[in-house]
């Protein structure tokens, strides 16, 4: 079997340059005379702007602008839409107000825009930034996302009357609601998931360019997939066709979700590159990027299943109340609602399902897409309340499950959101993880820690996804003259290794060696089209783009080898790099097709270069999984201890498996963190952001997980050429149903939410003493 080809666990070619100090972010990179920039905020969470006045920061050394909003007004800056549409129940429609880039009239959160300082140095500007001097009339604030629809809750945007963007209902309320009436047994719980800050390795950094003899923009920075980038400034802030922007986005440190938006801190770089007549850059600090990323999660729910008398779900109702910040970011109102709602039911046999989503305003950052999206939230629902349903029923919370789940033979199944799940064996993949987790052998393990003081338990969590993101990719494959490939894909890699993993593909599919393949990505120049990296898409949609205008290549290359052998086209047949006509000895490689398409024959273009964009037929994507953690919890301390985790994944076929389990690993990872440690927390009565620092928000670190022990189960997707599905946010997903089911178990509690810190545990355990006393 070829060792760098399609299955096999190659390790990362980009690593030996970005490890090496060979990478290229967009902090390395400064332009000819470039400016630095600094942005004030508000230090209110919720305040009238009586005035601004910035005559001593424009007096300051070294500055040589200072803008507020009342000049990109003047300038015809546009607003930042959401970019999304959420029906509401009923037919209401969502609210949605527009964004200024700098506020003028009134501060809706703590770090919210006012103004902005151009300098020869940060440090300059900094400065400056610390003398202009706002007025501020402080308001009431709700931050609290269960408070946000209280009578009395002060309003976040005053015209809309309260603090509801939109109430979206999925729909089959009468059909739960038949199910609750009829049922054997129901189960309820109120759960909480908590806030969090993405905070990739590398913080946000733009750069913003203007030409003016071209009448051209470009923009340095981070992203996800740069066309999108390029079309939301062109369209909505510069007012501008596509063409007069460019995006560029080199080596980015981490994304998971969040660098794929329109931030207003590139437009403000782009409009002050224009005003100075010189580049300007602007680089966050990691307290800034608290302050403006957006953030993820934020939900308060309430739960309740239904079952007959043999232990099968009947219905399911669920309201939630999802926090969008105090404004609309790029997709922020989707998340919870159409994004999460596409896996409704997850992996269950479940019709009769209603869930109701109240989106509102607080006075916090906004929310967006967080790795998993939507899904991570949706499927740990369902976990808590399967564990309530085998504490009901007095079974075990793996056979609760696999009385539930969709059978082999029900696939294809139409999920309750009308999506057809088009492969998945789940009871087998439960049955693999368990296994792979020694369920089994679980008691005797509990009972060695009790030996020691500690209270051990086990738990388990399945998830599923829509991945796949938006249904169309580009790709270009060509040979150059000196036999490597360049190709230039409309995927962006930021950290999951597409170097790497296309190579494997053209290696599969061409027959060149490994090494020879040149990736191009991350500017629009060169990037005509494609939808980025998002939604775990890369695989299933640049790979497949990739391998199909790999096979054009081919094509032209068994013609041009035709015409070199003196043979039929139908006769030659390609494999491993060459091309041979069947039956015989005669051959050609790559290298002597390449001098043909340098000087092809008649009907026949130059060179061997291909493009195309491929649209795939379905809505989505399944991956899925089961994850066992099992903890030792301290019970003087309440310290929770992850002591064993396993996992096994179905990713459709695995192009790499070492690049599937760093992803699993990563997401696992983003999973401990939201179980056990990371919660963004705002004062309920002056709105400060109280963890806007790594000495107060709390990241998981090596010493915070075990050993991993993953496994596949393989069940090809039927709807892609190469079978895979989506990979990078499964552990997200399947890790904090998990960690929780196995706490709840070691402490003997129906549920506790996360994040599981140490004071709940002991609270818990104080709480159990005393009763017990």
């Amino acid at each position: 079997m070829d060792k760098f080809g399609i299955g096999q666990p190659v390790r990362r070619k980009e690593d030996v340059r970005l490890l090496t100090g060979g990478g290229t972010y967009t902090d390395d990179i400064d332009r000819p005379g470039q400016a630095q920039m600094v942005v004030l905020r508000s230090p209110f969470a919720h305040a009238r702007i009586v005035s601004i006045d910035t005559a001593a920061a424009k007096a300051a050394p070294g500055v040589l602008a200072v803008l507020t909003g009342h000049d990109a007004d003047a300038d015809g800056i546009g607003r930042f839409p959401v970019m999304v549409d959420v029906p509401g129940k009923g037919g209401t429609k969502l609210f949605a107000p527009p964004r200024e880039m700098l506020q003028t009239v009134k501060v809706r959160m703590v770090g919210d825009p006012v103004a902005i300082v151009m300098a020869e140095t940060r440090a300059q500007a900094q400065d400056a930034a610390e003398l202009i001097d706002v007025d501020y009339d402080p308001l009431p604030t709700v931050t609290g996302t269960a408070d946000a629809l209280a009578d009395g809750a002060p309003l976040v945007w005053e015209e809309r009357g309260s603090n509801l963007c939109v109430l979206w209902d999925s729909g089959r309320q009468a059909e739960a609601d038949a199910a609750f009436a009829a049922a054997a047994k129901t189960v309820s719980v109120e759960l909480i998931n908590n806030r969090l800050v993405g905070n990739p390795m590398e913080p946000r950094v733009a750069i913003g360019e203007y030409d003016a003899a071209e009448d051209r923009w470009t923009l340095h920075s981070p992203t996800q997939g740069v066309i999108r980038v390029r079309d939301g400034f062109a369209k909505h802030i510069l007012k501008v066709p596509n063409e007069k922007l460019r995006v560029i986005s080199p080596d980015v440190g981490g994304g998971f979700g969040l660098r794929g938006k329109i931030h207003v801190e590139s437009g403000m770089v782009l409009w002050a590159a224009k005003r100075l007549g010189r580049p300007v850059k602007w680089r966050s600090d990691r307290t800034e990027t608290f302050l403006s990323d957006p953030h993820g999660r934020d939900h308060v729910t309430r739960a309740e299943m239904a079952f007959d008398a043999n232990g099968r779900t009947t219905g399911v109702r669920i309201r939630t109340i999802a926090a969008m910040g105090a404004y609309l970011q790029d997709f922020g109102p989707r998340i919870p609602t159409v994004a999460g709602g596409r896996i409704n039911g997850t992996v269950y046999d479940i019709q009769a399902l209603n869930i109701q989503v109240s989106c509102v305003f607080t006075n916090t950052q906004p929310t967006d897409a967080y790795r998993g999206a939507g899904r991570p939230e949706t499927a740990y629902v369902l976990e808590r309340l399967y564990d309530q349903g085998a504490l009901a029923f007095g079974v075990g919370r793996d056979e609760i499950r696999r009385r539930n789940y969709i059978k082999p033979e029900q696939i294809p199944y139409r999920n309750v959101a009308g999506n057809k799940i088009d492969s998945g064996r789940f009871a087998e993949t439960q049955d693999k993880a368990l296994s792979l987790a020694d369920w089994q052998g679980f008691p005797a393990r509990r009972a060695e820690a009790a030996r020691r003081g500690k209270l051990r338990g086990i738990g388990l969590g399945y998830f599923i996804e829509a991945s796949g993101g938006q249904p169309s990719e580009w790709a270009r494959v060509r040979f150059d003259p000196d036999g490597f490939v360049t190709l230039t894909v409309g995927t962006f890699s930021h950290g999951q290794g597409h170097e790497t993993a296309y190579a494997q593909v053209l290696r599969s599919k061409l027959g060149i060696e490994f090494d020879k393949v040149r990736l191009v990505q991350g500017d629009t120049q060169v990037v005509p089209q494609g939808n980025g990296t998002g939604g775990s898409r890369s695989s299933q949609m640049g790979g497949v783009a990739i391998a199909r205008a790999s096979d054009l290549v081919v094509a032209k290359g068994r013609r041009l080898a035709a015409h070199a052998l003196e043979a039929a086209v139908d006769d030659i047949e390609f494999s491993e790099g060459r091309f041979r006509v069947a039956g015989t000895d005669l051959s050609v490689g790559w290298d002597r097709v390449i001098e043909i398409a340098a000087a092809p024959p008649d009907g026949e273009t130059p060179g061997l270069d291909e493009q195309l964009v491929y649209t795939r037929t379905t809505e989505c994507n399944f991956p899925n999984g089961c994850h066992v953690a099992e903890v030792e919890i301290d019970p003087d301390t309440g310290h929770v201890e992850i002591v064993r985790y396993a996992a096994v994944d179905d990713v459709g076929n695995v192009i790499n498996p070492l690049l599937v389990h760093g992803q699993s690993h990563g997401g696992i990872m983003s999973g401990i963190g939201q179980a056990l440690l990371e919660h963004a927390v705002y004062d309920a009565e002056s709105g400060q952001f109280l963890t806007a620092t790594f000495q107060d928000y709390c990241m998981p670190r090596a010493a915070d997980a075990p050993h991993f022990d993953l496994g596949f189960n393989v069940v090809p997707c039927p709807n892609n050429d190469l079978g895979v599905k989506g990979a990078g946010e499964g552990g997200a997903c399947g890790a904090p149903p998990a960690i929780v089911s196995a706490v709840c178990d070691a402490l003997g509690v129906a549920h506790i939410d996360m994040p599981i810190t140490a004071e709940k545990v002991w609270r818990v355990l104080a709480t159990r003493g005393s009763k017990a006393a």
